[in-house]
């Protein structure tokens, strides 16, 4: 028996979706601690409780006409932690029009500190729903001249691989509503992601498996699934192993700002200054929401940064320092060997995709 309980994850079913993006989310989660440890003769410990989920619990007819059953009622889903929109396999209008019973529980489930990801075009459901207005967003680079006439209030980046969600507002108006609904706050949060579609759907699956499990589990599901990881912008999601939920905006807006600028000099009175508060009150704030100080945080980015660096394995040793922040070699390489027990030539050399 598992030590922990696996995280919950229900993936959205509807008429015309494709089979192949439906089926290959509940395989990559499903076995996520499985086949790893199946291989090596480990105990077995799934990380994920995966259910599909429809409206009415009434089984799927997917694209290629082949017919899956539910797990549930997508109604009897409360919560959940991470809630998935595969691909939309037929005509996107008609999908939409057929399924338009799915558009009030995906906003309600927004309303929870669910997270929640889009494949390919997917994303329609999201961006139908309202829950892509005023973010970034990416869907497959043939649907995204419809895409911007549908949904002109979206932030389309048809050229990332995946997109993750930020805060549209860095300063919230103080005469905002106190009735103001939750699924603003949701996704003011983060939390949700969009892949481009066809391949990037690993992409995606890979950062969320990080983003709950950590690098070293997703490294096994990269592995056991002969998965190429390499990620388009790298720089965009630094903040995933660091992800801490909370609901402190502040706190959040010097987080993103430190995942931005994690290139240049950052001055733990100069975030204070910019939020317009005392360096004390930022460090106190900071380690009640993130368990560290900022100057800790600012760390830990750029420790994640080198990793990622070092993990594709296309960046000199030389040249790592200056990429990350730091003016020199030695400084990243003590901070990096505290984090990792290794110097970056070690990590390098264990863990640079080139040789997976």
């Amino acid at each position: 028996m598992p030590y922990f309980k696996p995280f919950k994850v229900i993936i959205i079913g509807f008429d015309g979706v494709l089979g192949s993006a439906l089926t290959g989310a509940l395989d990559l989660f499903s076995f996520t601690g499985v086949s790893w440890q199946r291989f090596l003769d480990e105990p077995v410990e799934p990380r994920f409780n995966v259910q599909i989920a429809s409206v009415g619990g009434v089984d799927i007819r997917c694209s290629n006409r082949l017919i899956m059953q539910a797990h549930c009622d997508i109604q009897d889903v409360a919560e959940c932690d991470l809630l998935l929109i595969p691909t939309i396999g037929d005509s996107i209008d008609k999908v939409l029009s057929r399924n338009a019973a799915l558009i009030p529980h995906l906003t309600r489930l927004a309303e929870t500190k669910s997270d929640i990801a889009s494949n390919c075009s997917g994303a329609f459901f999201l961006a139908k729903a309202g829950l892509l207005d005023g973010q970034v967003a990416t869907t497959h680079w043939g649907y995204a001249s419809k895409f911007k006439a549908d949904f002109p209030l979206v932030d389309l980046q048809e050229n990332q691989f995946v997109t993750q969600s930020k805060n549209p507002s860095k300063n919230p108006s103080k005469t905002q509503s106190k009735s103001q609904s939750k699924s603003d706050s949701a996704h003011q949060s983060g939390n949700i992601f969009c892949a481009a579609g066809g391949s990037a759907f690993y992409d995606l699956g890979l950062l969320l498996i990080e983003r709950y499990c950590g690098r070293e589990i997703s490294t096994q599901v990269a592995k056991t699934q002969i998965i190429d990881s390499k990620r388009g912008n790298q720089n965009s999601y630094t903040n995933v192993t660091l992800h801490k939920p909370h609901s402190d905006q502040l706190v959040k807006q010097v987080q993103e700002f430190i995942e931005e600028n994690f290139k240049q000099s950052i001055q733990v009175s100069g975030l204070a200054a910019m939020v317009n508060i005392t360096p004390r009150t930022l460090n106190r704030r900071f380690q009640s929401c993130v368990a560290m100080r900022p100057i800790e945080y600012i760390q830990a980015v750029r420790i994640e940064q080198a990793k990622r660096l070092l993990e594709l394995g296309d960046v000199t040793i030389k040249s790592l320092a200056e990429q990350v922040g730091y003016d020199d070699i030695s400084s990243l390489t003590r901070l990096f060997k505290r984090a990792t027990e290794l110097t970056p030539k070690e990590y390098q050399d264990k863990f640079s995709r080139l040789a997976i």
